[in-house]
């Protein structure tokens, strides 16, 4: 796969990222909420740039072991393409640099095509939020992956 960078997201982001939250989000973030992340201590947050434009962004929190993501979207026109696992390996490595070794993350349950790049990706499930949407009242599975490490080792392989 080529043509695309990971970075950082900056402030200079924000606008184009809270284009994204709204384009793939029922509920999106607000711009101040995207703003505050930046100054999170526990947050880390990258972009993807497709050709220069950033198309795609992920965020987490980690906190001692633990990683949460926070946020996975790219734009529709540029899914399957390969985008979001760059951009979950990209969580996965920023979090072992912090001291990590599992993380974890919510989804929709009628989401399965965010399900089953999540178990490419060697989630599992692990529990289950009732009600957790509360644009929908869509409940959301509770997704582990408690080896990271080995994720990152078995896709830098591949490459």
């Amino acid at each position: 796969m080529e043509g695309f960078v990971i970075r950082p997201m900056e402030k200079r982001d924000i606008d184009r990222v809270h284009e994204i939250e709204c384009a793939c989000f029922r509920s999106p973030w607000s711009k101040l909420s995207l703003l505050g992340e930046l100054k999170n201590d526990i947050a880390k947050y990258y972009v993807l740039e497709a050709d220069g434009r950033v198309e795609g962004y992920g965020g987490m929190w980690v906190l001692f072991e633990e990683a949460h993501v926070t946020n996975i979207a790219v734009m529709a026109e540029h899914r399957r393409k390969g985008y979001a696992t760059e951009i979950i390996l990209a969580l996965m490595r920023g979090a072992l640099f912090r001291g990590a070794s599992e993380m974890t993350l919510e989804v929709r349950e009628n989401n399965f095509g965010a399900q089953a790049l999540y178990k490419r990706m060697g989630f599992e499930q692990n529990g289950y939020r009732p009600k957790y949407y509360s644009d929908t009242g869509e409940g959301a599975l509770l997704l582990w992956n408690r080896k990271i490490a080995e994720t990152v080792a078995e896709y830098e392989k591949k490459c």
